[in-house]
């Protein structure tokens, strides 16, 4: 039996600008998103830092369509989908250029517009008729990014060899 290649991704962060929704000629909705990703780690002092990642995202259809309904630049969001890579010859004549961004199979809107609650944006009816149903204001639990305590017999982080 052969393996199966896997290409998923799962990402949360906040909108950098608002979304942008076009259509396809046959009509079909496409919104683009920017998502900003913080990565900690620690500087050459032992402070905390966050390092900003930047990721592009392709959400398509009726998800798009409540992306751009309900979305807007620094609104939480989490994304699940797939990697997609792409090349092409630069305008200018100066080379190939390539970009991998991500394809929304589900994007899951995180506190609200007013900042008070949340939602998901995956393209439902959610039982509130427009794609978007509240889903919580308990605020998302961050405590995966800070450093894991040191238990007995763990290695120091510098001889951790990844």
């Amino acid at each position: 039996m052969a393996a199966s290649n896997i290409n998923t991704v799962v990402i949360t962060g906040n909108l950098t600008r608002d979304p942008e929704l076009r259509s396809t000629p046959s009509g079909t909705s496409v919104c683009k998103l920017r998502v900003a990703v913080n990565s900690r780690r620690k500087d050459q002092s032992g402070n905390w830092v966050d390092k900003p990642n930047y990721f592009d995202v392709t959400v398509w259809g009726a998800q798009g369509e409540n992306c751009a309904n309900y979305l807007s630049k620094g609104r939480p969001v989490a994304i699940e989908g797939r990697l997609d890579w792409s090349e092409w010859d630069a305008k200018d004549g100066s080379g190939k250029r390539q970009a991998v961004r991500i394809i929304a199979n589900a994007v899951q809107f995180l506190g609200s517009r007013d900042g008070s609650g949340g939602g998901n944006g995956n393209g439902g009816d959610g039982g509130g008729g427009g794609g978007f149903a509240p889903r919580s204001d308990v605020p998302a639990d961050h405590s995966d990014f800070e450093p894991a305590p040191a238990g007995p017999g763990a290695a120091p982080e510098d001889e951790i060899p990844f």
